[in-house]
This record gives structure tokens, sequence and C-alpha cells, in this order.
């Protein structure tokens, strides 16, 4: 090995840690303004007067933002090169999240939008960007990936109601404090920009339309319906739990623990895909917990309840990862890669949205949870049936 050969080879190992911190500080980012949200709208819907659908609403309206910019992110990447794109969604979901906590219910919702077009053009793109810099390396950096997007949305479920409470800073100054790790992901990702340029030839466009395959629809329904779940529940659990005894910070800490559990998942889930050509009963096992975790919920014995979120959270962290690793392993090339994350992530979030806020108008018209446990009961036996189709070995 040459000199000038030696050098090059360790200016790509240092590029690339410097590519998996940046992705690693950046993922930290994709969930705490969803997350936590969830424990702290007891105290906006009691500040602003929202009723409980208008409130599920609030998780609603980034998923919908998921849903229509995941449609342009892939060529939004394309005109400014990924790096540069995931750069501009890092700034576009900073000043959501400063626009909603600045005034009333106007700016709320619109901040609250904005936090979403951010988040999904990073969502859309960190995807193909792994995929093309460390093709051998997909499935470790999409667990790491998904991992710290796991780890920051239970600290954010568990923190948010604290923060409110113990230290005095309200909802408002709870919500912007997550703002904080934007700062340093910015720094993180600075060196990407130059090492990543726009690409100077018009990327080469799919020959086939990933929306006409059946096999990228059954990624997108699997995508979905996790994204469904994870979403509804983590608006509602608290509620749900301060309804049988606990306290917002207990009901707060009981989300988290959901989450926390699900980072076990989180990680292995790519490790295990990755292995085996596929994964239809590794699906179908998460779809079992999903179902036997969420049917306990009707038993209202709270350890039990405890312990069948445990279960659920564990399903969720394996199957967001999983979902994410499912793309890459569905398709061929980048440019497939590129289009089918937008695809699930469009569609997918879509279908996604109307968790929360369906869910919040059937309380506010029964008055009590079981609609929702129903609700989750069924889309984890849809979860399940697409599960098995999108496992197949089969590309696009």
């Amino acid at each position: 090995m040459t000199f000038s050969s030696t050098i090059s080879s360790l200016k790509d190992k240092t590029s690339n840690h410097w590519l998996v911190l940046g992705i690693l500080l950046v993922s930290f980012n994709l969930r705490p303004s969803i997350t936590a949200v969830g424990p702290l709208i007891p105290f906006i819907r009691e500040e602003m007067s929202l009723s409980h659908g208008l409130a599920g609403f609030l998780t609603t309206l980034p998923l919908l933002s998921f849903a229509v910019f995941s449609l342009f992110s892939a060529a939004i990447g394309d005109y400014f090169g990924k790096a540069k794109a995931i750069f501009l969604g890092l700034l576009v979901l900073g000043i959501g999240s400063l626009i909603r906590v600045s005034a009333g219910p106007l700016a709320l919702f619109v901040g609250t939008a904005l936090t979403g077009i951010g988040i999904v053009i990073c969502n859309v793109l960190l995807i193909p960007l792994v995929k093309a810099r460390m093709p051998k390396k997909t499935g470790a950096v999409t667990g790491m990936y998904s991992t710290g997007m796991s780890l920051m949305a239970a600290v954010a479920t568990a923190l948010s109601v604290p923060l409110a409470i113990d230290l005095g800073w309200g909802w408002r100054g709870s919500l912007l404090f997550w703002s904080s790790l934007l700062f340093v992901a910015l720094i993180a990702w600075w060196p990407q920009l130059k090492l990543s340029p726009k690409p100077k030839v018009k990327p080469e466009k799919t020959s086939k339309s990933v929306w006409k395959s059946r096999l990228a629809w059954q990624v997108t329904m699997f995508m979905g319906i996790q994204s469904f779940l994870f979403f509804t529940l983590v608006t509602w659990l608290p509620d749900m739990m301060i309804e049988r005894g606990l306290s917002p910070v207990e009901a707060g800490l009981t989300a988290s623990l959901m989450q926390v559990v699900g980072l076990t998942g989180t990680f292995v889930a790519p490790f295990i895909a990755v292995r085996y050509q596929q994964q239809s009963t590794f699906n179908m096992s998460i779809g079992i917990l999903y179902i036997v975790g969420f049917a306990s919920l009707f038993i209202p014995i709270l350890w039990l309840n405890i312990l069948s979120i445990g279960l659920v959270g564990l399903g969720m962290g394996a199957s967001i990862s999983l979902a994410y690793t499912l793309i890459t392993l569905r398709t061929k090339g980048d440019n497939y890669t590129s289009a089918l994350s937008g695809m699930a992530q469009s569609a997918g979030y879509f279908l996604a949205a109307f968790g929360p806020m369906l869910s919040g108008m059937a309380f506010d018209i029964w008055h009590n949870w079981d609609m929702l446990i129903y609700l989750m009961v069924l889309a984890s036996c849809m979860f399940t049936y697409f599960g098995y189709f999108a496992g197949k070995d089969k590309t696009i």
C-alpha cells in the first residue's frame, strides 16, 4: 500500500466517524419535539381550552407534514445534495420549535407543522445516505440511528412534565428545552456539507414507479401501521394512565418506560433482520407481541397494565428500526431506496396521522379508553398481516 493510498484510507475512516457521529446526533432530534407533547397535553388543553380531539391534532399535524413533504424530500435531496438537505431540515425543525411556543393556538399549530417538515426531510434522506456512504454497515448504522431516536423519545417523554412542573418552566419552556440539542447536531453535521457536495448530474430516475409495486405498498403499510401504533400511544397513554390513578409525572414515566424497554428491540432488530433473506417470521412475532400487550390493557390492573406496556414497547422498538431496515433490504439501488423511503413515509405517516386525532375524538364521545385499545388490537392484526408479506425475499 502506497503512502497516498494510506492517507486516503485514513481520511475515509475519519469521514465515516464524523458521519456516524452526525447521524447519531441528528437522530436525537427527530422525536423529542413530538413525544414531549403527549405528557404535556393536559397543561396545553387547560391553558388554551382545547378539546381532546383538537389536542390530539398536535400529534396529528406533524404526521400530516411527514405525509406531504415525504413526497418532496427525495427531490430536495437531489437538488441540494442529501447532506445539505438534512442540514436544512434541522434548521426548519429549530424554527418551528421556536414558533410553536411563542404565542397562542395559531403559533402552536403552525410551529408544530414546521417541526414535522424539518423532521421528515431528515427521516427520508438519512436512509439512502447511509446506504450510499456505508453500504456494508447498513444494519448497524440503521440500528444506531433508530436507537438514538427511540432513546431521546423516551427521555423527552419522561422529563417533559418534571421540566414543566418541578423546574417551573411550564409547557412552553419544557418544549423549548429540546431545541438545545439542535445546536449540537448542526455543528456535528457541518463537516458533511463539504464531504457530500451537491450532485453535478441529474440523478437517474427509477425505471419502475414504486407506487405501482405491490411489495412497496406492503412495506409502506408495515411502516404506516407501526407509526400509527407508536404516535397514537405516546399521545394518549399518559392520559389513560392518569385516569387509572397515576399522577401526571408517574404517567409520563410509564410512557417513557414503554420506550426505554423498546431500546433493546430497536438496536437488536436490524442485526437479526440482515442475517436472513426473509424477515416474515420475525415480523409476525412482533405483531403477536403487540396483540397480547394491547389486549391485556382491557384488564384494569395497574401492574398488569405496566407489564403490557413493556411488551408493547419492546414491539414498538423493534418495529421502527425494522421498518427502516426493510426499506433498504427490499430495494436494489440508491434511487429506489430514496423513492421507497419517500413513499413509505408519505403514505405511511398519512395513515398514522389519523390515530391520535381519532382516538381523542372517540374519548370525547364515549369518555373511556376502550375504543383506543380496540383500535390498537385491530391495527396490530393488520401489522402482522402486512409484516408477513413485507418480509418476503423480494426487491423492487
